[in-house]
């Protein structure tokens, strides 16, 4: 017999609004994502800019509101000066390779309007300067006063980029960074390139790198919280950097349980030193799979070593329903602190961890993907009051520790508007279908449900099986106030209600 939830949700009581930015993406120069990702000049399949077509298709898609780019810490010893205009090839030291640098500002803006997405730029805060920072501002945003607009005319665009969205580093926290800072060194770095940046353009607004720390965050509020729009805060669950032996299904669920309590001590710590409503919290890295990028760090290595090692981010097995549930769990919990998480940024959108595979031939969908598509076309603008009064649990037995995994997960949102409802179900249960009953206090007269299934637990999409994880629709009856639905086991699913 096939257990039961039970769902209520209260139409009328609105909890935030305006949560597109939560469905953002994130491209760094690591391996295949930029060149054999995005961009590839020398492919059949790419436009007059080098841009990939089937990429650029795929993106618009998903309706992508914004892109964050270079890095990551490819960031930290990154100076764009050397990426605009006349190129040529460096040593990157972040992650040990030679980068061609015939991606730059120019492309990356070019990209983003090509996919009607934000460009989100993140500034090189470990060996820059405040200043090398606030002339990337110059370049972009101003008309034509001043030796860096000039210059970005004379590189062929006459009109400023209108960037309005910079961070100020990334992990810097983190003695893994190229040029990383101690907490009094961060906070007096930020506010002098905070000082700087909005002196060139008041109209940005800026983030910095942050981490859900009370010590890090009162020394960097103390000193730059007046300039600050957001803080940036990341999140890797499966820890895959030194070995790549990617989490079972069930352990995945229990990193589900996990991503609130960062969330939730960062948007304490913003109130507890009073910038509540001030300041908004942006995930702007995050994946379940953490990136696999072994001996970084150590002298004994060779670059044919590193290159092979990193293809395993590319294995498309690895991206199985495990994922797709993660994901969908994850937007659910942003969605839910929506009032502070205003934007998050998956990392990254293509290749690697992506949700998108490129080959030689075209493109494959991993699982992740169906989850981007569903939430932009069918969730809504407004989170509204959900909660769940009867939900049962599974054991999941980890490290000699057991689980309790709740088998539902839900959240519900509305168009604005209308009052229609587009409720996320996910189904975190491995092998067990769930009836899930719905009751709210607004009328409907037709119900679809969207839903993301697999074959199994651990199906994946691949070159030769691109729809073993895809979306499927159905009609559901709809009893005036109430429904009931049916959703299969490790599923995502979308009810629209009418």
């Amino acid at each position: 017999m096939t257990k039961e939830t039970k769902i209520e949700v209260n139409a009328r009581r609105v909890l935030s609004s305006g949560n597109s930015m939560l469905y953002g993406h994130f491209i760094e120069h690591f391996h295949r994502q930029i060149y054999g990702g995005i961009f590839d000049p020398t492919s059949p399949l790419s436009n007059e800019q080098g841009f990939r077509k089937d990429v650029l298709n795929a993106l618009k898609n998903i309706g992508t509101p914004i892109v964050r780019w270079p890095g990551g810490c490819f960031v930290s010893n990154y100076h764009w000066e050397d990426g605009v205009g006349k190129r040529e090839p460096f040593f990157d030291k972040a992650w040990r390779v030679e980068e061609p640098n015939l991606f730059g500002t120019d492309e990356f803006v070019a990209f983003c309007r090509s996919i009607g997405a934000e460009p989100y730029i993140c500034t090189n805060a470990g060996t820059g300067t405040a200043e090398e920072m606030s002339n990337w501002v110059e370049y972009c945003n101003l008309k034509d006063e001043g030796k860096y607009a000039k210059m970005r005319q004379k590189n062929g665009h006459e009109e400023p980029f209108n960037v309005k969205y910079w961070s100020i580093g990334n992990e810097n926290y983190g003695n893994w960074e190229i040029g990383a800072k101690d907490q009094k060194e961060w906070g007096r770095l930020v506010l002098e390139s905070a000082k700087m940046m909005k002196r060139v353009d008041p109209t940005i607004e800026l983030l910095a790198a942050s981490i859900s720390d009370l010590d890090w965050n009162i020394n960097l509020l103390k000193e730059a919280g007046d300039f600050l729009d957001w803080i940036s805060i990341h999140g890797y669950w499966d820890r895959l950097h030194e070995v790549d032996n990617p989490s079972p299904y069930e352990t995945c669920m229990i990193y589900t349980l996990e991503i609130e309590e960062q969330i939730l001590k960062t948007k304490y710590i913003l109130g507890s030193l009073g910038y509540l409503n001030k300041i908004k919290i942006a995930f702007d890295e995050w994946n379940l799979r953490g990136w696999h990028h072994p001996n970084v760090h150590r002298g004994d290595w060779l670059a044919e070593d590193i290159i092979a090692s990193r293809d395993r981010n590319d294995i498309n097995s690895t991206y199985t329903m495990a994922d797709a549930v993660f994901n969908a769990c994850f937007l659910n919990i942003c969605l839910k602190h929506s009032d502070v998480i205003g934007m998050a940024n998956f990392a990254p959108v293509v290749n690697t961890r992506g949700a998108i595979f490129t080959h030689a031939d075209g493109v494959v969908l991993r699982s992740t993907y169906y989850v981007f598509e569903l939430y932009t076309k069918y969730m809504g603008d407004k989170t509204i009051d959900t909660w769940t009064s009867q939900n049962d649990f599974f054991e999941v037995n980890h490290n000699g520790k057991t689980y309790q995994v709740p088998s539902i997960d839900v959240i519900a949102t509305t168009k604005d508007g209308s009052e229609n409802l587009r409720i996320s179900i996910v189904n975190r249960h491995p092998d067990q279908k769930r009836i899930v009953n719905i009751n709210t206090n607004i009328h409907f007269e037709n119900g679809t449900l969207y839903s993301i299934v697999g074959s199994s637990k651990d199906a994946y999409n691949d070159i030769d099986q691109p729809d073993n994880c895809k979306t499927i629709q159905h009609a559901v009856k709809v009893n005036t106030h109430e429904a009931a639905v049916e959703v299969e086991p490790h599923s995502v699913n979308i009810l629209v209600l009418e």
